[in-house]
């Protein structure tokens, strides 16, 4: 698979990297060559319900199918870096809380290195895959990005004069925690009215499901049934393409969210570039961006916007693996 990038180097050269993308529900390992090119992958689930030895097992056994995709062994590894849920304390390489794992001060990076006997380095999962973007997308040219990631929870990453800023405490880039409603939904963090609460995937959802409980027609009842199992991103532009006023209207509010969210954050930071992605995105992007674009128009100080570009990412999931593989290049130079 990777005979061209291993043509002239000795087998045993330790400069292949690792890019981990750890979530709840999957871990994605991908090898890449010095040039960060992709090599291999290997994908399994996360199965958190068995504790978390057993998820650190899963996610070394991960790393080793990719490095075996790629026809290489661990000794050609120079090292792994890792995108994790939740606070992570980068420089000791602990998950500090991820939320939806119920994880509290764990030790990755040291049991992971136990397992694997190479470097790892842990980083916040919006945060790598923000890298991932900058590096890939932007070829590392500006100075300034923001990236924000609309998922089943919303993240961010911010990249302040070419590296990764992640402030005093390791926890900068939780834009999702943001209060865009002081008397909007609870949160999962405990706060009311979280950008996260009212926009991300899980509360769009709630929403939907809320408001069919209580009488609303809808064509993703007679598409998934009265109890809406199994519903999808996908499901909402379906429904969307095919004129459901009511999925478009909670789709657009979503949009709105985002846009408002985006123009407060142009107004404090001054990025010269926004790039949004995440599966809400990715599914939704041709419907929301126009959106998110108009409002960021109408909300944002005309002189913090001048400029400023904001795109939608096509990584998807490669943002992650990229990322991690990026952090590792910059760690082990």
């Amino acid at each position: 698979m990777n005979s061209e990038a291993t043509m002239g180097e000795p087998n045993n050269k330790a400069d292949y990297l690792v890019g981990v993308d750890f979530g709840g529900t999957k871990v994605l390992a991908g090898v890449f060559n010095p040039k960060l090119e992709l090599q291999g992958m290997a994908k399994v689930s996360t199965k958190a319900h068995r504790g978390i030895d057993a998820v650190i097992e899963r996610i070394a056994r991960c790393v080793r199918d990719a490095v075996d995709e790629a026809d290489l062994n661990l000794k050609q590894i120079a090292g792994v870096g890792i995108g994790a849920p939740g606070a992570v304390d980068g420089e000791a390489g602990n998950i500090i809380f991820a939320p939806n794992l119920q994880w509290h001060d764990v030790p990755l990076k040291k049991a992971l290195e136990k397992q694997l006997e190479v470097p790892v380095f842990v980083e916040n999962d919006c945060n790598i895959a923000a890298l991932g973007v900058y590096h890939v997308e932007l070829k590392s040219k500006p100075r300034h990005m923001l990236g924000i990631f609309v998922g089943t929870g919303i993240g961010g990453g911010l990249i302040i004069n070419g590296d990764l800023y992640s402030g005093f405490g390791h926890t900068a880039g939780e834009v999702g925690h943001m209060i865009i409603d002081a008397n909007g939904p609870k949160c999962g963090c405990g706060n009311k009215g979280c950008y996260e609460a009212i926009a991300s995937r899980t509360a769009i959802f709630n929403r939907v499901k809320a408001a069919v409980k209580d009488g609303q027609k809808t064509l993703l009842t007679e598409m998934l049934g009265d109890d809406l199992a199994d519903m999808r991103s996908g499901d909402l532009r379906k429904a969307v393409r095919k004129g459901d006023k009511f999925i478009t209207k909670v789709v657009e509010d979503a949009a709105e969210y985002t846009g408002l969210a985006v123009a407060s954050l142009i107004n404090v930071l001054n990025p010269e570039v926004v790039v949004l992605g995440g599966g809400v995105i990715e599914a939704l992007g041709d419907e929301m961006m126009e959106i998110i674009k108009k409002t960021v128009k109408d909300h944002a100080m005309p002189g913090a916007l001048k400029g400023v570009e904001i795109f939608e990412s096509h990584l998807g999931d490669n943002a992650g693996i990229t990322g991690g593989a990026v952090l590792a290049k910059r760690m082990t130079k």
